[in-house]
């Protein structure tokens, strides 16, 4: 299964460590002593970006800032890269409604609580996550959000270390608040060794996003090297403040390759807008980083 193979390579990277129901993700909070560093300004904040490779934290914190400057609206991204230990954040910390996005996270969390039960997924939980993940089906994430339950998110949240997610009240799961830093935490988990989630439930979860239909495969696919090994999920709404939101994430395996990044905007004009902001970041990224 191709969840499987992503399963074998993410071993190659660092290893998450898990203590009692709290992922530390070694990768974004430890900066070797030979790290380079640097940051560039952009619309009032900065991109700041750390490496094991010599020249390429400059590189991509400029290339990053250019890649948002003068884009409408608000943006925030976290980029990590197991194979050169880096690590890029640009308003990280920043809220964000989730859209669909979040679909992630419910499908994480029926897994978890899955494993908790010790049992299997129903036939009927994956035809539910199947179209969650793949199509985007609103109906089947309204389904499986409702049976996990609000504690039931809550408590993968708490295992996962997102800290900052916020789960949408009233059944309003499209406008969890989400952050780009918990987003990429996310995507660590999905592609490490890990005690909140096991091989079986991550391969799984990766298989889904590797099989996301031909048109909601844009986003951080942009630019990628090799499309097939490209596992997104993106997410868009409009609403009446602040226009549209526009979110991508995903993780990238393959031809040597081990990284993952998450790419938040709010405020478009219109969904291709917030499109471009978002293919903007993810075409330097994937270029700075394989190149």
């Amino acid at each position: 299964m191709h969840g499987s193979r992503i399963s074998t390579s993410a071993r190659r990277g660092l290893a998450a460590v898990v203590a009692a129901g709290s992922l530390l993700t070694v990768l974004t909070t430890a900066t070797p002593a030979s790290a380079g560093s640097a940051s560039t300004p952009v619309g009032g904040s900065k991109v700041v970006c750390t490496s094991k490779k010599p020249g390429l934290a400059p590189a991509l914190s400029q290339d990053i800032a250019d890649a948002l400057h003068g884009r409408e609206g608000a943006s925030a991204l976290a980029v990590y890269d197991r194979r050169t230990r880096t690590h890029c954040e640009f308003k990280a910390g920043t809220h964000f409604d989730s859209a669909s996005v979040v679909k992630v996270t419910v499908l994480a969390a029926l897994l978890r609580q899955a494993e908790e039960a010790h049992r299997k997924l129903t036939p009927h939980e994956k035809r539910l996550a199947t179209a969650m993940i793949t199509k985007s089906d609103n109906k089947a994430t309204t389904a499986l959000w409702r049976r996990v339950g609000p504690a039931g998110i809550q408590h993968f949240l708490s295992l996962a270390g997102m800290r900052h997610t916020v789960p949408g009240t009233r059944g309003a799961w499209g406008l969890t608040q989400i952050t780009a830093a918990d987003q990429l935490t996310l995507m660590q988990l999905l592609t490490t060794d890990n005690q909140v989630l096991t091989d079986a439930s991550r391969g799984y979860a990766l298989d889904l996003m590797h099989r996301v239909v031909p048109d909601q495969r844009w986003g951080v696919p942009a630019g990628a090297p090799d499309p097939d090994a490209v596992h997104v999920k993106n997410g868009w709404l409009p609403r009446k403040t602040d226009g549209w939101r526009v979110n991508s994430v995903g993780t990238f395996n393959g031809s040597g390759n081990d990284y993952g990044m998450a790419v938040l905007s709010t405020g478009n004009h219109t969904m291709d807008d917030g499109v471009a902001t978002v293919e903007r970041a993810a075409r330097v990224i994937h270029r700075d980083l394989t190149h």
